[in-house]
């Protein structure tokens, strides 16, 4: 079948008149903004590691960044959503909070001493998960149906949540913090156990290589068939070798950072094997937060892009007025995504509070800044209509970057607070001119 080539000279001549850049990010259909986000978090990982004396980009602080990002990265996914309608979810770390809570005290008070589980039950963290999931999804439809069908902006009914949450997560407990948790629900925080070795590593690596190369020529295909303009196939080869690339070496990287030396000794005594003389070296792999963070963007990318909710969602967005003269049910949909917000902070607690190994008061204290953050800085438009769950993603680790390099190189807590809101700041701005530039 041959390829679409409608007005090839024309194009052809507009192409030659480029930039050798621009004909590179026209052939590849590269997203700018994506690529100054990389480029400017790849700035910042150098400035941190120049600074912290080479402790920045190390195998063993890269994986620990990709494990504090995981619970942010799960909530701006859902964010994205709730942006491009034109609302804003201000709720959303308290609401982890008060999920944490629900599931604390649900796996280490209310199961044991009233239903009367054994603790090490395997059904006790599935109750669990599932109790907080079941409060995340209510108090996102309750959220959703005071702003959509009772007309309330999202920002008074958020903000009241935002209160609202925090003190029920106090009331919980009166204060207390809740621990431990089981030991099948912390597997969800990461730490070695929580991780899924060196080789399960390399397979879903070289898993995820065939997925992307299998998309890239699904989309050639499609473009094909609805003879849509076609990328040159050296593009489409650059691309499927880029991304496998950074995803085998994210691979690599997680496999680089072994076990601490303690844990090793006790996996070896209760395994009954000898330590070599140069020490055994265990890979943590891949941890499992990680892969939660990434089955949320990959959900969420396919609801937002491939079904009929989604593309609801980016109309009322673009238009309210239009999209509800147009048949979509405007407040249902709104609804659904409130609901979805609260689903997906419900999982970012069971990380959060898996990960701390306990349910505290303190859980989720301003990740609302940071999740709206990482979604504004991702690309997502306050005016609505625009935003990616990938970008939103790539956010959430830039800015728990800055954090994680503030925290290496011993910056107050409070400085850190203000370089993230001077940063909110500018991503808004820089938003703005992007915008005027595209009208």
């Amino acid at each position: 079948m041959t390829e679409v080539t409608s007005n090839a000279p024309l194009e052809g001549a507009r192409a030659s008149e480029l930039g050798p850049v621009a004909r590179f990010l026209k052939a590849t259909e590269l997203d700018t903004r994506m690529l100054g986000m990389v480029g400017a978090l790849l700035v910042i990982w150098m400035g941190f590691h120049i600074l912290s004396n080479g402790l920045f980009l190390t195998p063993r602080n890269l994986w620990n960044l990709s494990v504090q990002s995981s619970s942010v990265a799960v909530m701006a996914t859902g964010m994205v959503l709730v942006i491009v309608t034109r609302n804003i979810d201000l709720s959303v770390g308290s609401l982890l909070g008060f999920v944490g809570m629900i599931m604390g005290v649900t796996q280490a008070m209310f199961l044991p001493r009233v239903i009367g589980l054994p603790l090490g039950d395997p059904t006790i963290w599935i109750i669990a998960l599932a109790a907080g999931l079941a409060v995340g999804l209510v108090i996102g439809a309750l959220q959703g149906f005071l702003i959509a069908y009772l007309a309330i902006p999202s920002f008074i009914v958020t903000l009241g949540g935002l209160l609202v949450w925090r003190g029920a997560a106090w009331w919980v407990t009166s204060g207390q913090t809740v621990a431990p948790m089981d030991a099948t629900f912390r597997l969800m925080g990461g730490g070695p156990g929580g991780s899924i070795g060196a080789s399960w590593s390399w397979v879903v690596g070289l898993v995820a290589c065939v997925a992307v190369i299998l998309m890239l020529m699904s989309g050639r295909a499609q473009r094909k068939r609805f003879k849509f303009p076609l990328r040159p196939v050296w593009a489409e080869v650059f691309l499927g070798i880029l991304v496998s690339s950074v995803i085998l070496g994210a691979v690599w990287v997680a496999n680089s950072y072994p076990w601490p030396a303690g844990t090793v000794r006790r996996y070896a005594e209760a395994n009954n094997i000898t330590i070599p003389e140069g020490g055994l070296f265990i890979s943590h792999g891949i941890a499992v937060p990680v892969l939660m963070a990434v089955a949320a963007g990959i959900i969420v990318t396919f609801i937002a892009t491939r079904t009929r909710f989604g593309r609801y969602v980016f109309a009322i967005g673009g238009n309210p007025e239009a999209a509800e003269l147009a048949g979509i049910n405007t407040r249902w949909v709104t609804m659904k995504v409130f609901m979805l917000m609260g689903l997906l902070a419900s999982f970012s607690a069971a990380i959060s509070t898996a990960r701390l190994n306990a349910s505290t008061n303190a859980q989720g204290t301003l990740d609302e800044l940071l999740v709206i953050a990482a979604a504004v800085i991702g690309g997502t438009s306050l005016a609505g209509g625009v935003g990616t769950v990938a970008g939103a993603m790539l956010g959430a680790v830039l800015m728990q970057s800055l954090q994680s390099g503030m925290v290496l190189l011993g910056v107050d807590t409070p400085l850190q607070n203000i370089v993230v809101g001077f940063v909110l700041v500018v991503a808004v701005w820089l938003d703005t001119l992007y915008r005027r530039r595209a009208q």
